[in-house]
């Protein structure tokens, strides 16, 4: 098995239980810091085909900048073409973390899902 990409924020308490439990397993991943390197429009679209999940899955919406961005009520007006710009805008907005193998992509952590996946 390639390695795995790990997209994360290495401050957030989610990620770092995620990066452990990872470890623990012996699965390899390249870590990406989504606030240094932040997804493009075109890995958001790929990785949220690959997901199977609603788009609106990929926004961090308990992050202080969805709150500032009153995206709560903007979403559902806005077309995925305006979200995936959104995105790519700042890695910050994008739920984490987020796990991408060769034809899956994992959002958030969930380890019944993460074994299920691996």
């Amino acid at each position: 098995m390639k390695k795995l990409t790990f997209v994360c924020y290495p401050r957030c308490t989610t990620c770092q239980k995620a990066q452990k439990w990872l470890m623990e397993k012996g699965i390899a991943i390249d870590v990406r810091d989504i606030k240094e390197n932040n997804p493009t429009e075109a890995e958001l679209r790929k990785w949220h085909q690959l997901s199977g999940l609603p788009l609106k899955r990929f926004f961090n919406t308990s992050g202080l900048k969805y709150k500032e961005l009153a995206l709560k009520d903007k979403l559902p007006a806005m077309s995925e073409d305006e979200q995936y710009k959104l995105l790519a805008t700042d890695g910050m907005l994008v739920k984490r973390p987020i796990l991408v193998g060769d034809n899956f992509v994992l959002v958030g952590f969930r380890e019944k899902e993460w074994l299920e996946k691996l």
